[in-house]
């Protein structure tokens, strides 16, 4: 058994991949791109922040990469072995990477030298700080002139200043970044407007972007009316280029002191290591997707294994009762109820129970959304009187209250698929030769039922849970929607509205470990219910 449990766990990793690498592709083609809703969030905003916000998100995801590249990294952060420097771990759970390179601004020999050949103009040529080619010694000139203006504390015992020097640097370059990413933006628009302007098509793509390649070997037009604005464009690029190299080596000094304690342990000092998975930040909410999951599952367990049992506690004995009683008013009354009810969409009955079960203009039995009154917090945990001389139901009994409808809008649907499938599983072993002979020998119906053909009729059951657990989850997404529940599901809708891919990848991989988890959980399930099943 332990051999067949190791090998399902390697080749539940392949699935794993290829499940993951599926939802990968789909977002990173999808139209308009990881956090298009995001970037147009609030309306008409203002055109230089949606560049700029647009800029970082391609930069921090690495979106000029290709889609394995892309991929490949996100599958690194997530495994538990890991190559280069080790990570570190603010108090909040967020990790931090040493600063990633600056990617170098296009057509930079422009501005460097020039070109002899008259593909571009010595006239482009700027005396720009660190951008023409300064040497190492200004830029460290540049960083020390920083450090000591700001008073950084980049050396010495003291653990709160070095954080905080970190926490400063650290925005200090993501501004200077997204400008040098939004300026970079807007010389390549330049370019595209000097291309249109000169009718030269083959040097912008369908997009109707610039093709820097072809930009690089093209002859300048300098009557061409877009020139000066190419020109002013590609200095504020290099201006804000020099600025984000500075702010990244400062940053860069500020993360080798250690501000924050490393994560995981070394095998290989600075090569290779071994730590947690990384499930990244979240950018639509700008918290850990750890502490976000953190927050959001435990209600949703809640609600599935109050769910869950249920669907079990009543399904199956009834179906057990409908196929000992076959034909009879129980049977075919419980048939028709469970048929009945689910077939009514769980989005109808969610719909239907806030309107009249909860309204306060029917019968308002029940509360409309949340899982506490907004009193709760100062309540006693059992119900009694409370601090202010007013008996309360407590915070115990105010959460059962609150969860009663999403817990039965989760367990309707899944009362006729296992309930029938017990009463068919039941009906095909009371024609089996082996109840003929209990029954001769004179074994108590009870008995018969209980230990014979039931027992015998486990294996269907035990496949029904591989669906129903799975659905049950899927189900809850729904529910925790309509009855305003913050669990996984309304974490995961709000990060699909966003496409915030962090999110997205971290609740589909986990939910692909749930569903390949339920399949082995099933064929123990099977080992133990029935003795002639044997993976050795």
């Amino acid at each position: 058994m332990l051999n067949y449990i190791i090998r399902r766990i390697l080749f539940m990793l392949p699935t794993v991949v290829g499940i993951t690498f599926l939802v990968f592709l789909l977002l990173a083609l999808s139209p308009g791109g990881i956090g298009a809703a995001l970037s147009v969030s609030g309306g008409q905003q203002d055109a230089s922040k949606a560049a700029i916000l647009q800029a970082y998100l391609e930069d921090r995801y690495g979106l000029n990469d290709p889609v394995i590249v892309q991929y490949g990294r996100w599958l690194h952060r997530i495994s538990p072995v890991k190559f280069g420097t080790r990570d570190q771990v603010t108090p909040a759970g967020e990790r931090l990477r040493s600063p990633k390179e600056i990617p170098e601004p296009p057509l930079r020999e422009w501005f460097a030298k020039g070109k002899s050949s008259g593909a571009a103009d010595a006239s482009m040529a700027t005396d720009s700080k660190l951008g023409s080619g300064a040497n190492e010694t200004q830029l460290l000139a540049r960083v020390t002139a920083i450090i000591g203006v700001d008073g950084m504390a980049l050396e010495g015992d003291d653990e709160v200043a070095r954080q905080r020097s970190y926490r400063k640097a650290s925005n200090d370059a993501l501004t200077a970044r997204s400008r040098y990413l939004a300026s970079k933006r807007s010389f390549e628009s330049a370019l595209a407007e000097y291309a249109t302007v000169a009718q030269e098509p083959q040097l912008l793509d369908r997009k109707g972007k610039i093709v820097i390649d072809a930009m690089e070997s093209h002859r300048i037009d300098h009557a061409n009316a877009a020139w000066p604005k190419v020109v002013t464009s590609g200095d504020a690029m290099l201006q804000a280029f020099n600025d984000a190299l500075v702010a990244r080596e400062v940053l860069a000094l500020a993360f080798d002191e250690g501000a924050f304690p490393n994560a995981g342990f070394p095998l290989i000092p600075n090569v290779l290591w071994v730590g947690t998975p990384d499930l990244g930040v979240a950018f639509s909410k700008s918290r850990p997707v750890t502490e976000l999951i953190a927050n959001a599952l435990p209600v949703t367990l809640l609600l599935n294994f109050l769910a869950f049992p249920l669907i079990y506690l009543i399904a199956i004995p009834s179906g057990v009762l409908a196929s000992a009683r076959a034909g009879s008013w129980f049977d075919k009354m419980s048939g028709a109820s469970y048929v009945a009810l689910w077939s009514i969409p769980t989005v109808w009955a969610g719909v239907l129970a806030i309107g009249y079960l909860a309204n306060q203009q029917y019968l308002g039995l029940f509360p409309v959304s949340g899982l506490h009154d907004r009193a709760a917090d100062a309540w006693t945990f059992l119900p009694g009187i409370q601090a202010n001389g007013v008996w309360a139901m407590g915070w115990l009994v105010d959460s059962l209250w609150h969860i009663v409808l999403p817990v039965t809008c989760l367990v309707y649907g899944g009362f006729a698929v296992l309930s029938k499938q017990t009463r068919a599983a039941m009906l095909d072993n009371f024609s089996a030769d082996y109840v003929r002979t209990a029954k001769a020998k004179g074994v108590s119906r009870k008995d018969v039922v209980i230990h014979h053909v039931f027992r015998n009729s486990l294996l269907p059951l035990i496949t029904m849970f591989v669906t129903v657990f799975p659905a049950t989850l899927a189900g809850s997404v729904v529910i925790e929607r309509i009855f305003s529940v913050p669990g996984m599901g309304s974490l995961i809708l709000d990060a699909i509205n966003q496409r915030d891919r962090e999110l997205i990848l971290a609740n589909t991989f986990m939910v692909a470990c749930v569903n390949l988890g339920a399949l082995l959980c099933a064929d123990i399930l099977y080992a133990l219910a029935d003795p002639r099943v044997s993976y050795e």
